[in-house]
């Protein structure tokens, strides 16, 4: 049997995760509701994900289902858990998914680290260009405009003195 997730939301009462999914077999679309059980404020959304996803009794209706997603299911019901309006959470997770271009990345921990490389793989690969693409052109030639003088670099002087 194959399942083709088309959308994928969360109810706060009771907390759960509820996938509207069709049936390829019988044609017919369908509404799965999975319990959220053993979650707090307190809980790693990113782990309840990864369960959620793996679990044996979820795992064929989840497979068209980001684990993006379901951490973002889970960082909204974990807001709510704490008291945070649905606004406030979406604003929240918002603004952990954005990157920073001024943030020194060298000072994060592994685990912050990797959550920003996925986010950057996440964000190259949607807006990267495939040869399917309509608008894919194999050759780009791009001459930039030189308004100003261009400084000569202090190591590349005394380089060429070496030589």
């Amino acid at each position: 049997m194959t399942y083709i997730a088309k959308k994928c939301g969360i109810c706060f009462r009771p907390p759960s995760i509820v996938l509207i999914y069709k049936d390829d077999s019988e044609d017919k679309t369908r509404q799965r509701i999975m319990p959220v059980r053993n979650f707090s404020r307190f809980s790693d959304c990113s782990l309840a994900a990864e369960q959620l996803k793996n679990n044996p009794r979820h795992k064929a209706y989840l497979e068209g289902v980001s684990l993006r997603q379901l951490q973002k299911l889970y960082s909204l019901l974990k807001g709510h858990l704490g008291g945070e309006s649905l606004t406030e959470s979406l604003e929240k997770f918002q603004q952990e998914e954005t990157i920073d271009p001024e943030e020194d990345m060298n000072k994060l921990d592994d685990k912050e680290l990797a959550k920003r490389k996925s986010i950057m793989d996440e964000l190259f690969e949607k807006n990267r260009k495939k040869k399917d693409d309509p608008d894919f052109i194999y050759d780009i030639e791009v001459e930039f405009p030189q308004d100003e003088q261009l400084e000569s670099c202090g190591w590349d002087v005394e380089s060429d003195e070496e030589i």
